[in-house]
């Protein structure tokens, strides 16, 4: 009996190597790979704006009642600020880290300004007075994008309506009065980040190039003097903006 035990024993000693070698080689589950999430800026997008700006407005005058001033006389330029608050619609679509963008701003604006006029027979009669009640700009957009922090530059047609009229210095009594809604072009840069999947906040700062144009002057309906008043403008905005479109993607 012994030796039978000792027999079968021998016998699993040598058979178990081998069965072993059968055996299919233990497999090993790699990590998981760490997901790295991107910030997607495709889509259309809503928002809100506000803030300050200046409007830089220069006046020649170069009709006097009728009369031709030739050359035209520098009446004095003045800086009108004030604020803005608005909104803006825009599409954006996204290419690896390069962002293109179209958008349409429109603003409400109370710029405000004066100065009184230079020529020696008018500065202590008329205080020239000019106001910007609203602006829009239509814009194309490029930028760079890191993850969810944005940097871009636009440019683009700008639109402004402005009033004017002269006042007896002292008194405020208007004496005559003119309006023009003018086009001209636009530069900006902003920043924006990305705080949510569809929100981001920006600030913005654009210029406006809006060229210089005759404005002719009215008392009652009877024409005054003309004015070539030239116009620069410079804006500060921050904006709040909702993204239509697709979510936070994974990279990998």
């Amino acid at each position: 009996m012994k030796k039978f035990l000792l027999g079968t024993v021998g016998l699993i000693a040598l058979a178990a190597p081998a069965l072993a070698a059968d055996l299919p080689a233990r497999t090993y589950t790699k990590a998981p790979v760490m997901v790295s999430p991107l910030y997607n800026w495709s889509g259309f997008y809503l928002g809100i704006n506000g803030g300050g700006g200046s409007s830089r407005n220069c006046w020649d005058i170069n009709n006097a009642g009728g009369v031709a001033v030739a050359p035209a006389v520098r009446e004095g330029c003045s800086n009108a600020t004030g604020g803005l608050v608005g909104g803006q619609i825009g599409y954006r679509w996204q290419t690896t880290n390069v962002v293109f963008g179209l958008e349409a701003q429109g603003d409400w604006a109370s710029f405000s300004g004066s100065t009184q006029s230079s020529p020696a027979a008018l500065t202590a009669v008329i205080t020239n007075n000019t106001k910007t009640d609203s602006f829009g700009l239509f814009t194309g957009q490029v930028g760079y994008a890191w993850n969810n922090v944005l940097g871009y530059v636009k440019g683009g047609a700008a639109v402004t309506h402005d009033k004017y009229n002269g006042s007896i210095t002292g008194t405020g009594l208007t004496l005559d009065t003119a309006s023009e809604t003018r086009w001209g072009g636009t530069i900006g840069t902003g920043i924006e980040i990305g705080f949510a999947p569809n929100w981001s906040v920006a600030v913005e700062y654009d210029h406006l190039f809006m060229g210089s144009r005759n404005n002719n002057f009215t008392l009652a309906g009877i024409p005054t003097r003309t004015d070539n008043i030239s116009q620069d403008v410079d804006i500060g905005t921050v904006r709040l903006n909702y993204r239509f479109g697709g979510p936070i993607v994974a990279k990998y």
